[in-house]
């Protein structure tokens, strides 16, 4: 008897999370936190946050998506401190709408110290084995692996990434397996395909991989990190010693006229690739041919860890025969004597149509099926992490009969992921960028934790340690408020101003008005009269953007106020739209398809245009659904 329930609570789990990268591991994480009896399944147990491609977290909005992770009580943050090479934030010259933080990590410490984080974590069972099959039982899901075994569970959440019928190409060269060898899964595809989903054929790609010792640094410069830039987490203390640097150089012409003169052996020109790639992250070959005006391109070489020679030759991404990319990379400045420790490559993979999804990301299809990561059409690990702890949390809230948590456009980049996705759909590669948010200035990576952190506390995954820190810093932030509207006199702040050459005042002036002036800043404010001494500097950094873009903060909240009226209008799921006289026959089609959970989301829809919106809120008031 007891040998039979041993089997039992082994075979039976609230949710299944089949695959363990990004999108898997936070999936995992957040539904095993919540209580729910996890099983993370990985094709193998060394892919565990497998660090693809290159060594680094973070950057131009992505930065911003993991703070978010962060704030919800997530574990990218947390992971990256742990693993951290280096720390930087860019776009400082541009204004701190688009400020993104980047961290370069040790690739190896970071796949340990997540999947020691998964093996320590309660109710979270991590178990190698390839899902070959997902079957619908009456109470929920059995998942079939390769060796036979079988599981089930009352929720999945499929989070594959790139190995769904995965193949690597190098020139005429390929193999049909995951991301640097590792086995990919060849049965799921079909699958779900039996249970109704439509299967699209994505690719990207990975530069080489080169011998530090091959690399003559003095002709490239130097990267440093930032020592004083607070780390990613929020939980984690402010001081950043971390120093391990990255260097830049360029293409030549040279390596224009290799690739050109060679351009009959990229598979990407000769139709070897079949799979769509991403627009914003090209291959060298497809920068020069496209580009072919830009006289050189950057290139970023990165460490891939503490304790390996091996080097990340970042924007160099290429599927060229072996024998042309040494050609290609010895063009290069610093790396005329290059060794080539691995190849670069092109992987294609299998991935669905995301407008199948709710904004939950469950399945229109299948109630209890979720979808997360780059089997959804996206491309990078932040993104998909992004997506994995909203399955997680969605599968968990599922099992709870609970409705589901859906982060709206103006609160989140998690949210304009997520119904970009599953509003618009992708026809390619999607990678977050900061233009595709309406509100960047108030989705900042500063504040994401003021954005997130009480939500993460009512789902459950905010702790109270988290959650002391966060309360800590609205306190200074409360305290902050009284400070600035205290009234410094001209003979205390007019020195002041003539150091910085700002225009001297007559009558008492508010501290706020004060760092509102251009070149008056905190630390200013600090070294003069000992404002805000023992505060975080992550309170700091909140105070002077508060101020000095208060008015722009504010039109953008009215903006928001605006647009929430027609977000927030719900539009009945089973709503037949061909009956709704009015509304054209395309827009009829893609909101069939669709099917949006509000005006707000129906309006974002390509091909209903803005008289189609008109139509449906007229609909709704008369057949009293307006709110």
């Amino acid at each position: 008897m007891t040998e039979t329930t041993n089997i039992q609570k082994q075979t039976n789990f609230d949710v299944i999370v089949i695959g363990a990268g990004h999108a898997g591991c936070e999936a995992a994480l957040s539904s095993a936190r919540l209580g729910k009896k996890t099983l993370i399944l990985a094709t193998n147990l060394d892919t565990v946050a497998h660090l693809a491609c290159n060594p680094s977290i973070g950057g131009t909005a992505k930065g911003q998506i993991v703070k978010e992770i962060d704030a919800l009580g997530g574990e990218m943050a947390v992971n990256t401190d742990k693993s951290l090479l280096q720390l930087r934030m860019l776009n400082r010259s541009k204004g701190p709408a688009v400020y993104s933080p980047r961290a370069q990590v040790d690739k190896f410490a970071y796949h340990t110290n997540m999947k020691h984080t998964l093996e320590s974590t309660s109710n979270l069972y991590l178990r190698q084995g390839e899902a070959t099959d997902i079957e619908v039982k009456n109470d929920g899901y059995s998942v079939r692996v390769a060796t036979g075994l079988t599981y089930s569970a009352k929720a999945v959440v499929v989070a594959t990434g790139v190995y769904l019928n995965s193949k690597i190409i190098i020139g005429k060269y390929v193999n049909e397996c995951g991301p640097n060898g590792f086995v990919s899964a060849t049965k799921l595809t079909d699958s779900l395909i039996g249970l109704g989903y439509q299967i699209r054929r994505f690719k990207t790609g990975t530069p080489a991989r080169i011998n530090a010792r091959s690399i003559d640094f003095k002709s490239t410069s130097i990267q440093c990190g930032e020592i004083d830039m607070p780390p990613f987490s929020y939980i984690n203390d402010n001081k950043n010693v971390k120093q391990h640097p990255c260097y830049l150089t360029y293409t030549t012409e040279a390596t224009k006229d290799i690739i050109l003169k060679n351009k009959d052996k990229a598979p990407v020109f000769t139709g070897e690739i079949s799979g769509i790639g991403p627009r914003y992250c090209p291959s060298i070959e497809d920068k020069v041919v496209r580009f072919s005006d830009k006289e050189r391109h950057q290139i970023f070489l990165e460490p891939e860890g503490i304790n390996t020679q091996e080097i990340y030759v970042q924007g160099v991404s290429s599927s060229m025969p072996a024998d042309i990319q040494y050609e290609i990379y010895r063009t290069v400045k610093g790396l005329e004597n290059v060794e080539i420790m691995r190849d670069a490559y092109a992987i294609e993979y299998d991935c669905i149509d995301s407008t199948i999804l709710y904004p939950s990301l469950m399945s229109k299809i299948n109630t209890g099926l979720f979808f997360a990561g780059q089997i959804n059409g996206t491309s990078g690990y932040e993104e998909a992490a992004a997506q994995g702890i909203m399955a997680g949390i969605n599968a968990s809230r599922f099992i709870e009969k609970k409705e589901p948590i859906v982060l709206q456009r103006s609160q989140a980049y998690i949210g304009v992921l997520i119904d970009d996705l599953t509003t618009k759909g992708t026809n390619e590669p999607y990678r977050m960028m900061t233009s595709r948010a309406e509100y960047r200035l108030i989705l900042r990576q500063d504040n994401a934790d003021l954005r997130l952190t009480e939500i993460g506390k009512q789902i459950g995954l905010v702790d109270d340690t988290r959650y002391n820190i966060f309360c800590a810093k609205n306190q200074q932030l409360k305290e902050a408020e009284t400070i600035l509207n205290q009234i410094l006199k001209p003979a205390q702040i007019n020195p002041v101003f003539v150091k910085a050459d700002e225009a001297e005042v007559k009558t008492g002036i508010t501290i706020k008005a004060a760092l509102k002036r251009a070149k008056i800043t905190v630390a200013i404010l600090e070294r003069e009269f000992g404002l805000f001494k023992d505060y975080m500097p992550q309170v700091k950094e909140q105070i002077e953007i508060e101020t000095k873009y208060e008015g722009y903060i504010a039109k953008e909240k009215e903006k928001i106020a605006a647009a929430v009226k027609t977000e927030n209008k719900t539009l009945p799921v089973e709503l037949d739209y061909t009956k709704i006289s009015g509304l054209r026959k395309e827009a009829q089609q893609k909101l069939n398809k669709i099917r949006p959970l509000t005006l707000g989301q129906a309006s974002r829809i390509s091909g209903v245009s803005p008289a189609d919106i008109s139509v449906l809120a007229v609909y709704l008031m008369g057949n009293g659904k307006h709110e």
